[in-house]
């Protein structure tokens, strides 16, 4: 025989109902004198719309001395912290796979943007099959609706339409995404009551679409902080248009700090000036730090025009990213043939004095390229993060970079990251960087040499510079097989200071085990380690399990996927002990695959 319900459930059943139909009877006042423990079991049990209007309506004197938030919102701050929990959770109940990952201290005002961004992707969706008629009235799916709570409510019927969502919940908006298909007039009706900061375009392909995406930018020019479009087809006429919708009214300049261009097309092929707005874009506003031109097939004739302009601007960006274009030849006019010094016109600017990250991955540089790439990178003084990976520079561009390394570290420069990942580099050109390297007094805190053919031999000059400071190094696929980690093992001692590691794709067998083992007893700092794809054989877990139990429980991940080896029940159990704030620290093989597609060559 069932238990009957309790008197405080029926009351707060009784309450969820007639917040949800707006009953004009219930007494909120009375709600907010309840005792903590009963106003905090009702706070728990109501859906996302029910806590929403019980938290709006709280009067201030109730709300435990919190202050107001947001003064744009007009919320306040709920009583105690039981709705801020009670709102991330009813968010990883819906969202559970990305809540982690979001850093906030608002999540009321984080679900509802969540919320409307999902109502926005199902207009989208909407819109492409089969609609004829107003944005506004696009009709919320079922399940959307049973999200929040209001299902079967009679009185919430206009729930139904997308307008009502954004009108009552379009405040909180303040980074949203659009498909090309929204990006109409009516959309700026839709979202008036949204003071959007970060906006993501994407598939924008038509005059119309750039129509109406420039009324939402002007809409919205006062509060836009970041904007991004991918998969777009752009025209010189569209970006002059977008770029005259970004300036800020009676100012001539704009507040936009972020622009990211990805995985798009420029209409009109080599370029041989850029459109005047975007040329007045890049040189007026003093906001924009980061600029991201990555994946649009542009020529090096665009990445001249474009580093040209932020030399003569003095430009205050701090990330720069040209990856995935096809530039060789880009720096050419900037290197006059001096072999000593930096040309005179880079020589005497400092307008590069802010750039902080430059990604270059994927361009196709030769090594003539990085011939000039060095003298240009002495006019980037703050320069910490250098990305060069998958461009065949070869070791003659890793020579011609070494004297710029150590000069840099010489002169205290932030440099701190460096990735030449699969840049066609051999064990003569690493072994000299990493002998230059490991001299050095400033070390790199992060060097990627992953993917590149550099065979056994190079475990020496690793076993070496593994001793320095270096706190984080991707080694994956450089070929050290069993040799390699064998060398590495034997020469390794002393305390080390590396925090990740990637081991991947080397196929050292036994070998990689001993030399992982080892590596765990000498790095107190290990947090992050990937080791999969490396033929490990079935007594590896015997012994990775008694590593672990010596690291102490300071291990965090362990990346054993892709070793072919069988799991004996006892031994993954063992495995399976080692946790990290609820999670397993080994990531183990999702299948048993004796047979794993790479060489086990020595």
């Amino acid at each position: 025989m069932t238990e009957p319900p309790s008197l405080i459930f029926l009351a707060i059943q009784a309450i969820k109902h007639q917040l949800l139909d707006g009953d004009d009877s219930l007494q909120l006042s009375d709600l907010y004198e309840l005792p903590s423990h009963l106003f905090d079991s009702l706070v728990t049990q109501l859906p996302p719309l029910a806590l929403h209007k019980l938290q709006i309506e709280m009067p201030y004197e109730n709300s435990d001395g919190y202050d107001e938030c947001s003064s744009k919102t007009g919320k306040k701050r709920g009583r105690s912290c039981i709705f801020d929990t009670e709102w991330k959770n009813l968010f990883r109940s819906r969202w559970s796979l990305i809540v982690d990952n979001i850093d906030t201290d608002d999540w009321h005002q984080k679900y509802w943007e969540t919320h409307l961004q999902n109502c926005l992707d199902e207009a989208a969706g909407s819109s492409m099959v089969s609609f004829d008629g107003c944005v506004g009235e696009i009709i919320v799916p079922e399940y959307v609706l049973k999200c929040i709570g209001c299902e079967g409510h009679l009185s919430h019927s206009s729930y139904s339409k997308l307008s009502h969502h954004f009108q009552q919940f379009g405040h909180y908006a303040r980074c949203l995404r659009l498909q090309s298909v929204l990006c109409i007039g009516e959309t700026c009706q839709l979202l008036r009551n949204c003071r959007l900061q970060s906006l993501t375009l994407r598939w924008i392909r038509s005059e119309e679409h750039v129509d109406g995406l420039c009324k939402l930018l002007v809409q919205n020019s006062e509060t836009l902080t970041s904007l991004e479009f991918i998969h777009c087809k752009l025209s010189s006429t569209s970006i002059d248009a977008i770029c005259r919708s970004l300036e800020i009214k009676n100012r001539q300049t704009h507040g936009i700090q972020n622009l990211s261009i990805r995985t798009s097309v420029f209409l009109e092929a080599n370029l041989m000036s850029l459109p005047p707005s975007l040329v007045s874009f890049l040189s007026s506003g003093r906001s924009l730090c980061s600029l991201r031109f990555s994946g649009n097939h542009l020529d090096r004739n665009f990445a001249r025009i474009l580093f040209t302009l932020l030399f003569d601007a003095s430009s205050s960006v701090s990330i720069l990213d040209l990856s995935d274009n096809t530039i060789a030849g880009w720096l050419s006019s900037f290197n006059r043939g001096s072999s000593s010094r930096a040309p005179l016109s880079l020589e005497m600017s400092n307008c590069l004095q802010s750039l902080r990250v430059l990604q270059l991955r994927n361009n196709n540089l030769r090594n003539y390229d990085v011939t000039s790439l060095r003298y240009t990178l002495l006019c980037m003084p703050n320069l910490e993060v250098l990305d060069l990976g998958e461009n065949p520079i070869e070791d003659e561009g890793i020579k011609c970079l070494i004297p710029y390394f150590a000069e840099a570290m010489e002169r205290c420069s932030p440099l701190v990251e460096l990735n030449l990942e699969n840049c066609d580099l051999s064990c003569e050109g690493v072994t000299l960087l990493l002998d230059t390297l490991s001299t050095l007094q400033k070390q790199l805190k992060s060097l990627t040499l992953a993917d590149n053919g550099l065979g056994s031999p190079v475990a020496g000059a690793l076993r070496k510079y593994l001793g320095t400071s270096i706190r984080e190094l991707n080694i994956g696929g450089i070929g050290l097989g069993k040799a390699g980690f064998k060398e590495l093992h034997k020469g390794l001692m002393g305390e080390l200071s590396i925090v990740k590691i990637n081991i991947s794709k080397n196929c050292g067998g036994l070998e990689t085990v001993y030399f992982l083992t080892k590596l765990m007893s000498l790095a107190p700092d290990l947090v992050d380690v990937n080791a999969s794809y490396n033929l490990m054989p079935a007594e590896s877990s015997t012994l990775i399990c008694s590593a672990l139990k010596a690291a102490k429980g300071k291990l965090q991940r362990l990346d054993l996927t892709g070793n072919s080896w069988y799991f004996q029940q006892n031994h993954t159990s063992l495995l399976a002990e080692f946790q990290h704030n609820g999670r397993p620290v080994v990531i183990l093989p999702s299948f048993l695959a004796p047979n794993i597609p790479y060489d086990d060559d020595p």
